[in-house]
């Protein structure tokens, strides 16, 4: 479906055209529809299947419908992070390029200078806040603030709110907002308390699942069954060409990232480290030096795991097994966006091949696993089931009974999986479309499709 289709404002249009962005997305072709209507929604969707722009651009046509009156805040975007808040904001840069649409972070991490400009931006009528729960409230505690010509009320990643302990502050934006608004969220998963919570803030709301908490099946995955032991080993032997793209190496615990990035370093490799002990400043400026090709390599925990877009990440690697199959979705996640392809890679020690098991039965299907390179002796069974990690493979490299074997560069990738899309009481609307944003007055590169 192209975006013409959709019936968007010719503005948004020039907008669209200018950033070569024709054809829309499963989850953009089935929400976009429903928030013209103005309609509540709730939509699951994995990551990087162009969520954002799915909210970005039908709420920018609706701003422009009609013509606020200045000096009162008309949207309000709450997100889990500070980095989410701020790559939000750049897309809204891109895509309302040709509209009169301003925009104003609200989040930690600055010093008083930017709580001040925060606050003139709420209490002057910034057309869209994107903010963070903490920081919002923070504000509407302290400053007066009008929120009574809000329109749309909008949650990205709220599960991932909900996880980090937000439910109330949620509520309490929630109240602050006319109830007579259009309220939008967006989560990769749909718990019972996403349910409850939707339950308490919207009305009505037509729901959209699209490929529920699956890979993109672009991403090539694989495994290597090993000892903690070998694990540097294989990254040595992963990284002893160039690669040719961003990589991104998760770890479980801020200890081992330092460590790693450490050795890294020490064998001339462009890396940085990025994880919470970082200060705000010190963890934008990796993520800036990340984006601009000046570090090839990023070692991180999961703090960068969900909703952080950064273009040309062709690998990923699980250095550690992910505590879950949805911390696991979302790390290989950051690769293989916006239509590319993108390998993703997990390193699986005899101590967590049941946590990597039951990855691959949220999954439905057995992960590829592959050769152990040469030299590094030989690798652990697979076999969690039985217990057996432990046992050495008599047969040599292979990683486990029954794998696939992969040389160098050899691999698979997994079986598809039926990932059918359901809406509900969705009408469509075809028409037409485009984009940019006027915070600023800054084209934005690159936006989430």
């Amino acid at each position: 479906m192209t975006f013409e289709e959709f019936g968007l404002s010719e503005d948004v249009m020039r907008g669209l055209d200018a950033m070569n962005f024709k054809e829309a997305t499963p989850v953009q072709e089935q929400t976009i529809p429903v928030i013209l209507q103005k309609r509540d929604l709730i939509a699951c969707a994995q990551t990087g299947t162009g969520k954002t722009a799915a909210y970005i651009l039908p709420l920018l046509n609706l701003l422009t419908e009609k013509q606020g009156d200045g000096d009162r805040v008309r949207a309000v975007i709450v997100a889990p992070t500070r980095e989410l808040a701020q790559q939000i904001d750049m897309q809204f840069e891109g895509f309302s390029y040709f509209l009169p649409i301003s925009t104003v972070v609200v989040s930690g991490g600055g010093d008083g200078a930017s709580w001040d400009q925060q606050k003139r931006g709420l209490t002057m009528g910034a057309d869209i806040i994107i903010a963070t729960p903490g920081r919002l409230i923070s504000h509407l505690n302290i400053s007066n603030i009008d929120f009574s010509g809000v329109e749309c009320f909008i949650l990205d990643e709220a599960d991932r709110m909900l996880d980090m302990g937000f439910y109330d502050d949620i509520m309490k934006i929630g109240k602050k907002l006319p109830e007579n608004r259009q309220t939008v969220m967006f989560s990769a998963t749909m718990p019972p308390k996403i349910r409850q919570l939707a339950k308490n803030i919207m009305n009505e709301p037509v729901e959209v699942n699209v490929a529920i908490s699956k890979p993109n099946e672009a991403i090539d995955q694989s495994a290597y069954v090993c000892y903690e032991s070998q694990k540097m080993g294989i990254v040595d032997w992963l990284f002893k060409e160039p690669t040719g793209t961003k990589t991104i190496v998760f770890s479980s615990s801020k200890q081992k990232v330092k460590e790693l990035a450490f050795s890294l370093k020490r064998k001339k490799y462009k890396v940085e480290a990025m994880h919470s002990d970082l200060e705000q400043s010190e963890r934008e400026s990796v993520m800036l030096d990340f984006k601009n090709n000046k570090i090839d390599i990023l070692v991180a925990t999961d703090v960068i795991s969900r909703g952080i877009d950064i273009d040309q990440i062709g690998l990923v690697i699980n250095y550690d097994v992910p505590h879950d199959p949805e911390d696991y979705i979302h790390r290989i996640g950051r690769t293989a966006r916006a239509n590319a392809d993108g390998t993703a890679i997990t390193f699986v020690s005899e101590k967590e091949q049941g946590k990597f098991h039951r990855i691959e039965l949220f999954l439905g299907y057995d992960i590829p696993k592959r050769e152990l390179p040469e030299g590094l002796g030989d690798a652990p069974i697979y076999s969690p089931k039985q217990g057996r990690g432990g046992q050495r493979n008599r047969g040599g490299k292979r990683g486990g009974t029954g794998a696939k074997n992969y040389g160098k560069g050899g691999k698979r990738k997994p079986k598809k999986n039926n990932r059918g899309s359901q809406s509900t009481e969705i009408s469509r609307k075809p028409e037409r479309h485009h984009g940019r944003s006027k915070s600023s007055g800054k084209q934005s590169g690159g936006v989430e499709q």
